[in-house]
């Protein structure tokens, strides 16, 4: 898959601070990147947009704990393993392995919420961030209505108490795939074959169902308590932020990405993008448009 998706790139396995293991792809030259996907996707997202990346940057693309090739644990009770702040810690103990004390990030869904915890929680590491098709978790949980419910109903299949949804995930992971990335404003045309194909793989592979259940767990309990804290204590972000959202998505018609980012960060700008919610693959021309110039700022 890494040959022909990501020609020039070389895959790595990396072990974590805590022992996990990280799958990705690096490859390029310049200052380092970290690319994070969403669900149910890997690292594959980013295949239409590293290439030309690679031309300006060294681009580590790594599947989150949970998904992809990475290590999936199972959960702890209080699914902390998978809540963003171990997740991003996945992320920079991964980097400073590949010697990159700073670095930039581009993020798409729930990697941009583990992107949002490590730029909370490590404000030193990352230079830039660019944050694709979310707002901040808190903000769309306490946001919810039925049309949200309705929309992200996936959201809260996935957490309910195991093993229900990872059963059911797990007797048909295929059509879980097809229903949940099809179902979006630009049903499955914008994926190429491979890429969805690598998709589901990894989402039949052992523990991925639980993985990816364990990290919408954490996102409905200690994720908002970490989101929590940081509010009652005034902390804000200060890294440079570029927050990008599909026009014919969800966020876009149920949230104000813009609003809800400038109450937890002080350097925010962006704008919606005509595409829906998976823009890497919807929209890479337009996305490079935006984002390369703001990320080699």
């Amino acid at each position: 898959m890494h040959d022909t998706l990501f020609p020039g790139f070389r895959s790595f396995i990396e072990e974590t601070l805590d022992g996990n293991m990280i799958a990705g792809v690096i490859g390029g030259d310049g200052p380092p990147l970290l690319l994070l996907h969403g669900h149910p996707q890997t690292h594959a997202i980013w295949h239409k947009v590293a290439p030309l990346l690679a031309q300006h940057f060294s681009v580590v693309a790594a599947d989150l704990r949970g998904y992809g090739d990475s290590s999936k644990p199972r959960g702890l009770p209080d699914h902390a393993n998978y809540s963003k702040r171990s997740m991003a810690a996945d992320m920079l103990a991964l980097m400073r392995r590949f010697g990159f004390a700073r670095f930039r990030v581009m993020a798409h869904d729930r990697g941009a919420r583990v992107a949002h915890r490590l730029m909370a929680d490590h404000p030193q590491a990352v230079e830039r961030a660019v944050l694709l098709d979310i707002a901040p978790t808190l903000a769309m949980y306490e946001g919810t209505d039925e049309a949200f419910a309705r929309a992200y109903w996936h959201w809260f299949f996935l957490i309910q108490p195991a093993p229900l949804p990872e059963r059911l995930i797990e007797a048909d992971p295929g059509a879980y795939l097809r229903d949940v990335m099809g179902r979006r404003s630009a049903g499955l045309a914008p994926f190429e074959a491979r890429a969805l194909a690598e998709y589901a793989r990894c989402l039949a592979l052992p523990g991925a169902a639980h993985g990816i259940c364990e990290d919408y767990r954490a996102a409905a309990g200690i994720d908002l308590e970490h989101d929590r804290a940081d509010r009652a204590l005034g902390r804000r972000i200060d890294t440079p932020l570029l927050a990008l959202w599909g026009e014919q998505g969800v966020v876009q018609r149920c949230f104000d990405p813009l609003l809800e980012w400038r109450k937890v960060a002080a350097q925010v700008e962006g704008e919606a993008l005509d595409c829906g919610h998976y823009i890497p693959e919807e929209a890479p021309e337009a996305l490079l448009a935006r984002a390369l110039p703001f990320l080699l700022a």
